[in-house]
């Protein structure tokens, strides 16, 4: 029930009006701040909000929009490539589709450092799997299998949460992995801060069998959503289309929405503080040549590794 709803009892004890609050430590939080933001004169206010602001609890979010869809020969795979740390853009061009296998990639939103090296970790042992099972395909639901297994382990502490997709011998497949190891196979899906958004575009016109150009433009529109109505979401689009026949095209920056080359480029600046070549003379200059230690790769002896 609400703390701004009151429910009608037959209790005589209960009070006769006024509100219910069931959350007793946040509202007296509330309070000593009401109190102390009334006087702003008294000597415990600022060590009030000082307490406040360590008790309250703080807003996290992945600052990310990643989405995945299952066409008809295939899958397509779309994440933004906005980096951000607290509120600050980090990075405005990063890669968030990560390589797990040549027929399976995966697009990671949270912790930058975490989904680079859970898929980095993951396409080690998927390789390794392959070479000791005769170069086989690599099946999507391994790949899954793992990462779900490693992120439960670690029990969410480890803040990845991945869009899987790939297609194998029994066509293609799309998963959603939550950061505590659960997972979903689902025709579409979206993950990261900017999920809502992307995932109203999917809602209103994700068909059944979609050809791909159909599916890559959905997929755009839907990062592109995220991007605009998504603070923590920004910059370009990014694509991956893994199809049955074993083929990958990866679209990197397949749109450019904040491009601000042009606008810059029509900017005036003044040239006054310019240092143009011969400000600085030169009064000596001199070269000498490198000494090289004298090996070349004729003088490598390779040896085989034991195993």
């Amino acid at each position: 029930m609400s703390e701004f709803t009151h429910s009608e009892s037959a209790d005589s004890s209960a009070p006769a009006g006024g509100f219910s609050f069931d959350h007793v430590h946040r509202n007296a939080l509330i309070q000593n701040q009401a109190s102390a933001a009334g006087n702003p004169q008294s000597a415990s206010s600022s060590s009030n909000n000082a307490a406040n602001k360590s008790i309250l609890p703080l807003a996290t979010k992945t600052g990310t929009t990643i989405v995945g869809l299952v066409y008809k020969n295939g899958v397509v795979l779309g994440a933004d490539t906005r980096s951000t740390n607290d509120t600050t853009v980090a990075d405005k061009n990063c890669e968030k589709i990560h390589y797990i296998a040549p027929n399976i990639y995966c697009c990671g939103a949270g912790t930058a450092a975490d989904t680079e090296k859970t898929t980095e970790l993951i396409s080690s042992q998927m390789e390794l799997l392959r070479m000791n099972t005769g170069d086989a395909q690599s099946r999507v639901v391994t790949s899954c299998t793992l990462l779900k297994r490693m992120l439960f382990r670690y029990q969410g502490y480890v803040s990845a949460a991945l869009v899987l997709g790939g297609c194998d011998v029994d066509g293609p497949h799309l998963y959603q992995i939550y950061p505590h190891g659960s997972t979903g196979k689902l025709p579409f899906t979206t993950m990261g801060s900017g999920s809502l958004a992307a995932m109203a575009v999917f809602e209103a016109d994700y068909r059944d069998d979609l050809e791909e150009a159909d599916a890559v433009k959905l997929v755009q529109r839907a990062i592109l959503a995220g991007i605009f109505n998504d603070l923590g979401s920004g910059s370009n689009v990014d694509t991956c289309v893994i199809r049955t026949d074993g083929s990958v095209a990866m679209g990197r920056n397949d749109i450019t929405p904040n491009e601000v080359g042009p606008l810059r480029a029509g900017v005036k600046r003044s040239d006054v503080l310019n240092m143009r070549a011969g400000t600085t003379a030169v009064l000596k200059s001199t070269f000498q040549k490198s000494k090289g230690m004298g090996v070349s790769l004729a003088d490598v002896t390779v040896t085989a590794m034991e195993t």
